[in-house]
């Protein structure tokens, strides 16, 4: 009993979204058919709960069900981020689905599914448990994607990322049996042991699919291709899901993979990563630059962000980690509070998504110009706002690795890549007003208002910010 006692109470916050998430199911079914309920209230309130838990709950790094689900302290950490970019992914939905006229019903339980996927798969300690995390996040996200069913964009963005993502699975899955097939085992730890510090052609080939995998979750090139046409395609409130939430697990299961099976080989998995970085910051600073629509020139930013976060992961080490930690914590603020701005383009009760309605809104609405500014300077990396300082850590873990060229690199990239954000801030205060957006809601505006002052500020504290980075990296080794 003890042992059950213990493998709950490290579960809780995933007992909590799966008990939510039936629950929920069962009052679909027997609620009027003319009302929704409070479902995303609701589904809002059990993620603050998981997150409650997570702070208030044991700090005891334990590994449970049989060695395949481990509870630490970097798991937890991006548990709460995971948690975060889903619980403000519901916040701004409400609005949204109401004015879609959408049935918002089965939104927020396919939210809670996904969102359960991923603290799953954040805590993964094998590869079978690596690969139901990844299934149950990613089945729900082909739902989501696709969930304006009228919507042809929407329906197109579904179909993409379903076809693109079983292939992405099944390049996952074949890695994952050769590793099996070589090692012997699905444990990381036993995968580690194992291998040894030399790895065969067998092992190197595994390692090469799974990475393939999860660089396609992570929208890194070359496993980029459905980004765009997805961000596009998506409900806005579903984009900033995937941008933030999705992002953050992607990362945290490709940190524990290879830091913990294959750090014993990193000539193999630093030339993969390091790949990856490359391709990823060039092609996003590059593409984003002729984009006319905004959450297509967001998908380019996102795979250039997910290059600069990889940068810190081929540092390796404590250091490296704990920049990618940081880099992922800040580039969640900024990418939230940069949705919740373009949740609220609307003119005339109908969405709007060229940068070119962002024109004089300094003049119409100087608060909203304001905040989205504040976020465009810091995906530029301008300091001192936070995404500098997220910039500086990854690059100064490359410096002390000895990895020059690549911080090289990533520095003419994001200096490219600061061209098309502050084009977008001279847009909105120099061109000639286009029609005001309408009146804005007042959840997507409270979290454009919260990340743009987190954004602000967050140099003035850095300490305690740092120090739980640094004990997460920590808790990995």
């Amino acid at each position: 009993m003890s042992s059950v006692s213990s493998a709950v109470a490290h579960s809780l916050p995933e007992a909590i979204l799966a008990a939510g998430a039936v629950g929920l199911l069962f009052f679909g079914a027997l609620r009027a058919k003319d009302s929704d309920g409070p479902v995303t209230e609701i589904a809002a309130g059990l993620v603050a709960l998981a997150i409650a838990v997570i702070f208030l709950g044991s700090k005891t790094d334990a590994v449970v069900f049989d060695g395949a689900f481990i509870d630490d302290g970097f798991g937890r950490f991006m548990k709460v981020l995971a948690l975060l970019g889903s619980l403000a992914t519901l916040i701004m939905s409400g609005n949204f689905l109401a004015r879609e006229k959408i049935d918002k019903f089965e939104f927020p339980i396919l939210i809670l599914l996904s969102t359960l996927g991923m603290l799953m798969l954040i805590s993964a300690a094998g590869l079978i448990a690596l690969y139901l995390g990844l299934e149950l996040m990613s089945l729900a996200l082909y739902a989501l994607a696709a969930f304006q069913r009228d919507d042809l964009r929407a329906s197109e963005a579904g179909l993409k990322y379903f076809v693109l993502g079983a292939l992405s699975s099944g390049m996952l899955l074949y890695g994952a049996s050769l590793l099996y097939g070589f090692a012997g085992t699905v444990s990381f730890a036993g995968i580690a042991a194992a291998i040894g510090g030399s790895a065969s052609r067998g092992v190197t080939f595994g390692l090469v699919f799974v990475m393939a995998g999860l660089g396609f979750k992570m929208s890194a090139v070359p496993f980029h291709m459905w980004t765009p046409d997805v961000y596009e395609g998506a409900p806005t409130p579903v984009t900033a899901f995937f941008a933030s939430a999705v992002k953050v697990a992607a990362i945290a299961i490709t940190i524990r993979l290879i830091l913990t099976a294959f750090e014993s080989i990193p000539v193999q998995w630093r030339q993969i990563i390091i790949f990856l970085s490359i391709l990823s910051m060039a092609l996003g600073s590059f593409a984003a630059i002729g984009q006319a629509n905004i959450k297509r020139l967001m998908a380019y930013s996102a795979i250039g962000h997910i290059g600069f976060a990889l940068v810190g992961l081929a540092a390796g080490g404590e250091a490296g980690v704990s920049s990618v930690l940081a880099y992922m914590a800040i580039y969640l603020v900024m990418t939230l509070g940069t949705f919740a701005g373009i949740l609220e383009m609307r003119v005339n009760g109908r969405s709007v998504e060229n940068i070119s309605d962002l024109s004089g809104l300094a003049q119409t609405d100087g608060a909203m110009a304001f905040f989205l500014a504040v976020m465009m300077f810091s995906l530029a990396g301008v300091p001192p706002l936070a995404g500098f300082f997220a910039k500086w850590y990854v690059f100064n873990a490359a410096i002390q690795a000895g990895l020059y060229a690549l911080a090289v690199i990533g520095v003419l990239s994001s200096a490219v890549g600061a061209f098309y954000y502050l084009r977008i801030v001279k847009v909105m205060y120099f061109d000639q007003p286009a029609p005001a957006f309408d009146k804005a809601a007042p959840a997507p505006r409270a979290v454009l208002a919260i990340t743009g002052l987190l954004t602000v500020f967050l140099f003035a504290y850095p300490g305690f910010f740092m120090e739980a980075t640094r004990a997460a990296a920590h808790s990995l080794f």
